[in-house]
């Protein structure tokens, strides 16, 4: 691929990573296989991941409202969720790449299964959000942040669809309130993340700041028409992708 095909594929990913977040969520199963492209799987995944933050901090700005009630569940989670990101970044720089290289389809996979469960978790959370958790559900919730946090530091996508699944079990009172709380943990696991990978000097620098231009215009155009687009459609397109790169991945990891 010439140099300005890449760099077309690149922005153009990332403009529509920026859009899926805003409208279904999932856009790391776009920059992320558009980087792979280019470079190395571990690059492409640093690189992915500074790309995306921008568009993760102008939501926790949007979200300031629906977060005033919700301060006591962030200092509960965000400290498992710092920990958590360092733990699991560290882990990608200081593990041989081939390890990470060996488990991108399967992380693939996992990310595209939970945007496809996105939908049905969101209604059986409606029905089973508890008013007043006791110690032991807190307990477990802030040990599985700990958790998401590994896997958001290591990879990253999908972890805003795992927090839903816990945070319904800690009397947040609705859905738009735990996406509130959800984006600023996400911001958090994403944003130390980006700092550990810039200084492991894995991020390459002319992708991550043209492509963090196009998320953020791609966000800025998805929020306006998210209400003209059936986000079904758009989810599905992206597990398509996200698959069809994992199915890629084991055919050349097998030749």
């Amino acid at each position: 691929m010439s140099n300005e095909w890449s760099w077309v594929l690149l922005i153009a990913a990332a403009f529509a990573g920026g859009a899926v977040n805003s409208i279904a969520g999932g856009g790391t199963l776009l920059t992320f296989p558009g980087l792979l492209a280019v470079l190395s799987p571990v690059m492409a995944n640093a690189t992915s991941t500074m790309a995306l933050v921008p568009g993760t901090f102008g939501a926790v700005w949007a979200y300031r409202q629906e977060l005033a009630g919700n301060r006591s569940q962030l200092i509960r989670l965000w400290p498992p969720s710092l920990l958590g990101a360092i733990a699991g970044s560290l882990l990608l720089t200081r593990l041989p790449e081939k390890v990470f290289s060996l488990l991108v389809p399967w992380l693939l996979i996992t990310a595209s299964v939970l945007l496809l469960l996105q939908r049905p978790l969101s209604r059986w959370l409606g029905s089973h959000r508890a008013a007043n958790p006791n110690l032991g559900t807190l307990v477990a919730v802030i040990v599985f942040q700990f958790v998401v946090g590994v896997y958001g530091g290591y990879f990253g996508a999908g972890i805003g669809i795992l927090m839903l699944s816990s945070l319904a079990f800690v009397g947040i009172p609705d859905i738009h309130q735990m996406n509130a709380v959800k984006t600023v943990l996400g911001g958090t696991i994403n944003g130390i993340t980006a700092v550990i990978f810039a200084f492991a000097h894995i991020i390459v620098w002319k992708y991550a700041l043209v492509m963090a231009l196009a998320s953020i215009a791609g966000g800025y155009v998805g929020a306006r028409v998210a209400r003209r687009m059936r986000a079904g459609y758009v989810k599905a397109l992206v597990v398509a992708i996200g698959v069809g790169v994992a199915i890629y991945s084991w055919i050349h990891r097998a030749g």
